[in-house]
């Protein structure tokens, strides 16, 4: 899937003044976990979210969660995670419908033009291995071992349009 995010898109982070996707692509690719913090199945994702970040953070791109939910739910959803990764909201789920997603949680790596370059929706360790390879030819680092010890069993996630 190849979609085109809008760079007018406005993302908040939490405790912060909104910018849009392109200022948070001036410099870096992104890469994202989409969550829906009103589901079991993105909170299933946290851990190994956590790790894919952690391997990427020297690797010149921006990781971020992206939660379709206001200030006070991302902050309820993700506990003190929201004080290690950058968190941005989503809450009218604007991103999630410019980037063609159907499933969260989904990894998705942005461009720093808009272009979703990979992407992979629900716990699918294949891939979430793929959008992590591509990644690392971009970025020129190494790749996360996808799934590791501890992952959860892959899963089809919830729809990322939300509760009818």
């Amino acid at each position: 899937m190849s979609a085109q995010v809008p760079l007018e898109l406005s993302l908040k982070p939490v405790d912060r003044e909104a910018r849009t996707l392109g200022e948070w692509l001036t410099t870096f690719h992104m890469a994202a976990v989409v969550l829906d913090p009103y589901t079991h199945e993105s909170a299933w994702i946290l851990d190994t979210s956590r790790r894919i970040f952690h391997h990427f953070q020297g690797a010149g791109c921006r990781v971020a969660f992206i939660v379709t939910a206001g200030e006070s739910e991302a902050r309820q959803f993700l506990g003190p995670l929201i004080d290690e990764v950058l968190t941005l909201c989503d809450p009218d789920r604007a991103l999630v419908a410019a980037a063609g997603l159907e499933a969260l949680p989904a990894f998705i790596h942005v461009s720093p033009t808009g272009l979703v370059a990979s992407s992979a929706e629900g716990w699918d360790p294949p891939a979430w291995r793929e959008v992590a390879v591509e990644l690392s030819k971009r970025m020129s680092w190494s790749y996360p071992l996808i799934p590791a010890a501890g992952d959860p069993v892959a899963y089809p996630g919830s729809p990322a349009a939300g509760a009818a």
